[in-house]
């Protein structure tokens, strides 16, 4: 139920989506006790998920302590071969960019130069239609991940599949925007969108007349002296970088984001976060209080039984505490910051590694000792296999062009431009494909694989997709796409699901409601609405899958059955 599952051919820049005077103590006299774990508990941690789990080939972690002492501890190195990882080394922070674009819309906003409602349309040409439904896109929708706009543009096509956002112009940007449809109303649902944090920091940029780093650096950077947070990589900066590893722990390239800057582009060092975090969690006086106050002022429900969105910052709960967060991921690493407004506290942990594991649970940790370790990491993903390109006609390929069901919401479409032939998934961009026989095609951006299935006059009756060890098919279908029919279930019945139910230790599926609506979410995954076939079995519209609830006559349902991939592991209610 990961956006792989679904059919996921694209990867994303992050997992999703975050993240006063004081009085000082003299450390040697009176220190208060950490609440943080000591150096030694976190070396621990780094050096089991370094070398027992094999997530990262290094990872540093900072701590805050509430009295302004910091401390940075690390394991491993910036390369197989490399130099010892610390405070000084540098990271792809991805999508922990989005904090930064968001605090420069609350400075702007402070300055007078914008409003939270502005519409986005008044930041950008004329030529360009900047599409609405229900009332237009502002600022804060953006920010808040509420403007209804897809996760990525579908018009992206990337030469590289190594470096995948490289090549994508403010051009493409801008056709886009005027040619997409909404699928929601403005502001009535958060979906996170790193296209929509892009185009955040673009339009902010242009308002401010220079160009997205430029305002980065002279509006936060310099102001908070962060000397090693930039897009580009000075001498000095360039000597310290942390080689990125993909999910085999083999070289990864770094990424370039030239047009959706404001989403992913930003480059830093653990040092550097902790003088950030410091500024966001109010332990020093900066003159970019207000606006980091008003970056957590703004909130909303993300679906998700605990946690908010405020401008970028995730906001989770539990029970009397919370932590601001955001995580980053590129395609060489992972990385995770956040504090506790209470102790003012904070974390910040870098891994030049894009494992499916992260750093976010140690961050959690970190800040609170009950949030739980991960037990259960996935294995390593499987040598990749070799493949031979090799030449398809394309009257042949003919054959294939269409749609094809992969779930009730997500429709592959296959097409071909002279002799270049194109798969995309709903939602995703149009990724091109290539043949190692008649009927079977393999990506290049993803490890993925397709297997045609043909009937009479050989033309495709259906595609399967292989992905992650699992294979899925999709019908080809003609016309509008075969969707399940909802029924409506009193909401008094759906309070009886919500709650923790437990697949494997570490894993469970949390269900919440937001009033006729049933949201499910799998550990480390978004949360998905399910939509009633009865009133115990659930389906959903992003993947192939169904949730089956045991619950007696009254009372709270006892467990939930997951129907997937011919698989139906049961999961005990655990809260």
């Amino acid at each position: 139920m990961t956006p792989d599952t679904r059919g996921g051919i694209v990867r994303g820049l992050a997992v999703v989506a975050a993240l006063a005077a004081f009085m000082t103590l003299s450390a040697a006299a009176q220190a208060p006790t950490s609440p943080l774990p000591s150096d030694e508990e976190i070396r621990r941690m780094l050096v089991e998920r370094v070398d027992t789990h094999r997530q990262a080939i290094g990872i540093v972690a900072g701590v805050l302590e509430p009295g302004g002492r910091r401390r940075i501890v690390a394991h491993g190195r910036t390369a197989r071969a490399g130099a010892p990882v610390g405070g000084e080394t540098v990271f792809e922070i991805g999508s922990i960019t989005k904090v930064f674009t968001s605090l420069l819309l609350a400075d702007a906003v402070q300055r007078g130069e914008v409003a939270l409602t502005d519409p986005v349309a008044q930041y950008l040409p004329g030529t360009v239609t900047v599409p609405a439904r229900g009332r237009g896109i502002t600022l804060q929708d953006l920010a808040m991940h509420t403007s209804a706009l897809a996760r990525l543009p579908t018009n992206m096509q990337p030469k590289d599949a190594a470096n995948p956002y490289a090549d994508y112009t403010v051009e493409q940007m801008y056709a886009f925007l005027s040619g997409y449809t909404l699928p929601r109303d403005v502001g009535a649902q958060y979906e996170y969108s790193n296209l929509g944090a892009g185009l955040l920091g673009h339009v902010l940029a242009r308002r401010a007349g220079v160009d997205y780093e430029t305002l980065v650096r002279t509006r936060v950077t310099a102001v908070l002296g962060m000397p090693d947070t930039s897009i580009a990589l000075s001498p000095g900066m360039r000597a310290r970088l942390a080689s990125g590893h993909d999910a085999r722990l083999e070289p990864a390239a770094n990424w370039d984001l030239p047009a959706l800057a404001g989403a992913g582009a930003l480059r830093s060092t653990a040092n550097d976060m902790l003088t950030f975090l410091a500024a966001a969690s109010g332990q020093v006086r900066t003159p970019l209080d207000k606006a980091f106050a008003l970056m957590l002022s703004q909130r909303r429900p993300t679906g998700t039984a605990g946690l908010e969105i405020a401008l970028a910052w995730h906001v989770l709960k539990a029970g009397d505490t919370e932590i601001v967060w955001h995580n980053g991921g590129t395609g060489g690493y992972r990385t995770w910051i956040g504090y506790e407004p209470r102790t003012r506290a904070a974390v910040v942990v870098l891994a030049n590694a894009s494992t499916p594991a992260g750093p976010d649970d140690i961050g959690r940790h970190l800040l609170v000792r009950s949030s739980p370790l991960m037990q259960n990491f996935p294995p390593p993903p499987p040598p990749v296999t070799p493949r031979v390109e090799t030449t398809v006609e394309p009257a042949v390929f003919d054959r294939y062009v269409g749609r094809y069901q992969l779930a009730p919401a997500a429709i592959i479409t296959i097409s071909r431009e002279g002799a270049r032939f194109f798969a995309q998934l709903t939602g995703q961009p149009r990724i091109e494909i290539f043949a190692e026989g008649e009927k079977d095609f393999f990506l290049k951006v993803v490890d993925a694989q397709l297997t045609f299935e043909t009937g009479a006059q050989s033309r495709a009756t259906a595609v399967v997709l292989h992905q992650n060890g699992i294979d899925q098919r999709a019908p080809r279908i003609e016309g509008e796409p075969v969707v399940p029919v909802a029924v409506a279930v009193d909401p008094a019945v759906l309070e009886r699901y919500v709650g923790e139910y437990q697949l494997a230790p570490g894993l469970t599926i949390t269900v919440t409601r937001r009033d006729a609506q049933l949201f499910a979410q799998v550990t480390g995954q978004p949360a998905f609405e399910v939509y009633a076939a009865s009133d115990r079995e659930f389906f959903y519209k992003v993947v192939n899958a169904r949730l089956v609830f045991e619950a007696g006559a009254q009372g709270p349902a006892t467990a939930v059955v997951l129907h997937q991939n011919g698989q139906t592991p049961r999961a005990a209610r655990v809260r």
